[in-house]
């Protein structure tokens, strides 16, 4: 008797971890996509109403500042937290404690490898809506510090407009980093043919944030051929609460040293007496930014 034919693994899908993200629609005419990234423990449901109603001026909500932008608030998986005793909640990626964020970072490389892989999706999406000048990526806490890795991983042809941080961190800062220092001194002129070692791993003659980009993706079992490094050309912002009692802004201040020797051009912003969220001070610097980076309609049409 014959055995049963397997199912056909063509036609068989399984779920995504990551929930269907909230999509608020724009006010007017669709002409900018905003993805943004909750943090640690939160969901999009949560997250977005109070972000988008807080004003930025007299007459302007963040959400009215932009009135042709759809705002993408997509929702981390479940995994379990080793700093929460392994419980169960929404992250992007598990991690140790962010006192010694240097310390077990092979918890990250399997939440960082998919939440990437589903971030670049989502900007896949929203390019072909709207093109990718008109699409910025933005995340608070946590998701700020998956959308910097989304950020250095991304392999596009051409930059996205802009990267938004809040009380974010960099993963792998002191490695990258450790890589292009290593670079510069082994040939400041950016030149020849050394070859020398990383953590004992023999490293090539490219440049040091090329190089960097490479471990980085490498560590993260994604494709490192062929990098074109498109970040090197996405203005970024990155704000941080000096009060912040969870993400030391010390971790705020030690991503842009990293993220400035990887040639990535970022404005940096501290925020006297903010803690571990944002303000209408940040928001309203985001949004006299992008006027400054782009040349969208930011205002309701009167």
């Amino acid at each position: 008797m014959a055995s049963p034919s397997p199912a056909n693994p063509s036609t068989t899908k399984p779920p995504s971890p990551y929930p269907d993200p909230l999509i608020i629609p724009p006010l007017q005419d669709h002409k900018q996509t905003f993805i943004i990234l909750h943090g640690r423990g939160s969901n999009a449901i949560d997250f977005a109403p109070p972000l988008l109603d807080t004003s930025v001026s007299e007459s302007q909500t963040f959400r009215s500042s932009f009135p042709h932008a759809q705002f993408v608030f997509p929702t981390a998986s479940k995994r379990r937290a080793q700093i929460y005793h392994r419980s169960i909640i929404n992250q992007w990626f598990d991690n140790g404690s962010l006192q010694t964020p240097n310390e077990r970072t092979y918890l990250q490389i399997e939440g960082l490898r998919e939440t990437s892989t589903y971030i670049h999706s989502l900007l896949k999406s929203a390019i072909a809506q709207v093109g990718v000048e008109n699409v910025v990526l933005r995340g608070l806490s946590q998701g700020c510090a998956a959308a910097l890795i989304a950020l250095l991983t991304w392999d596009g042809e051409e930059p996205i407009a802009a990267g938004f941080g809040m009380c974010g961190w960099l993963p792998f800062r002191k490695q990258m980093e450790e890589i292009v220092i290593a670079s510069e001194s082994s040939d400041p002129n950016g030149g020849g043919d050394d070859v020398f070692e990383i953590q004992g791993e023999a490293v090539g003659n490219d440049d040091g944030p090329t190089q960097a980009v490479a471990f980085l993706k490498e560590e993260l079992e994604m494709a490192a051929e062929g990098l074109s490094m498109p970040v090197q050309r996405v203005p970024l912002l990155l704000g941080h609460g000096v009060e912040d009692e969870k993400v030391p802004v010390e971790l705020g201040r030690e991503a842009v040293s990293c993220l400035k020797r990887l040639g990535v051009n970022t404005e940096w912003h501290e925020y006297d007496g903010l803690g571990h969220w944002y303000s209408v001070a940040m928001l309203s610097d985001l949004v006299n930014s992008l006027r400054v980076m782009t040349s969208w309609e930011h205002t309701q049409d009167q």
